[in-house]
């Protein structure tokens, strides 16, 4: 990743040879035993078929996951380079190292109990990651009893924050909170569109054309949305303020959507 500019994830993922503005040791490691886990491969593909397959919402499986993931790193990245505090792997008592892991994990787990039900999949997650993780972590040497019983806490409340109710108590869950709202462009969106779908929330999500995060000039994190026409001002208004909003990084965000089709002189930019 680079240290500033835009983060396109849709053509590139995160490096672990790049440069980061955090400790990478621990991540280098984990990562790759995500990404080949079969278990875990299997669970991003199932959670598909009653999110999309059977409900004809946006996706929400191994292509979502990857997005926010990436979305989410890039996140913590720009905060960690503003030296903001970062609270839930030191409250544990566990390793600056530990942060980008619990924030990959939670990132790549937080829809697993789509494959229970699309309504209220965050709660059907919780048990599901926790077996997930009980097998996962333990394959670490880093990451003894303590260490893995202290991860799991994290990594099960951030993934439980991402889409209800409860607020974040940790920067690391307020990221995967900001994280899975940032998946917005028209290509998740593309299964129900070619459906038939024509909801507010397929038809806004056809109307964003490009996210990106940025180093701001007056704030850790600019994220700029170029939309080409103004439905989707309701993706960035009714569902990525709701989550900035209580996430507990709304002071480090700034947001800005831009109508790139000059013809559309409904909205042409917004601030949040």
């Amino acid at each position: 990743m680079a240290k500033s500019g835009s983060v396109d994830v849709e053509d590139r993922q995160y490096d672990p040879d790049d440069d980061h503005n955090f400790p990478t040791e621990r991540l280098n490691v984990v990562l790759p035993e995500i990404l080949s886990d079969p278990e875990i491969t299997t669970y991003l593909q199932a959670q598909n078929v009653n999110a999309v397959t059977r409900k004809g919402y946006n996706d929400h499986g191994t292509k979502h996951i990857e997005i926010v993931r990436n979305r989410a790193l890039r996140l913590y990245e720009l905060l960690k380079t503003s030296n903001i505090e970062f609270n839930g792997a030191t409250e544990q008592g566990l390793s600056g190292a530990d942060e980008p892991v619990i924030i990959a994990l939670a990132a790549t787990l937080h829809d697993v109990g789509h494959v229970v039900h699309r309504d209220k999949h965050p709660y059907y997650s919780i048990p599901l990651a926790a077996d997930i993780l009980d097998r996962f972590l333990p394959q670490f040497d880093f990451y003894d009893i303590e260490q893995q019983v202290r991860m799991k806490a994290e990594i099960l409340h951030a993934i439980l924050c991402h889409h209800t109710a409860e607020d974040p108590l940790t920067t690391e869950a307020g990221i995967i909170r900001v994280a899975d709202a940032l998946d917005m462009e028209r290509g998740r969106s593309r299964i129900p569109y070619k459906k038939g779908g024509r909801g507010i929330d397929t038809l806004s999500s056809q109307a964003i054309d490009r996210v990106s995060l940025q180093s701001g000039s007056d704030c850790p994190v600019l994220v700029k949305i170029e939309m080409i026409n103004a439905a989707g001002v309701y993706q960035v208004d009714n569902l990525l303020k709701a989550k900035l909003r209580d996430s507990g990084l709304q002071e480090y965000v700034r947001i800005v959507a831009v109508n790139t089709r000059g013809g559309d002189q409904l909205v042409e930019q917004i601030e949040l």
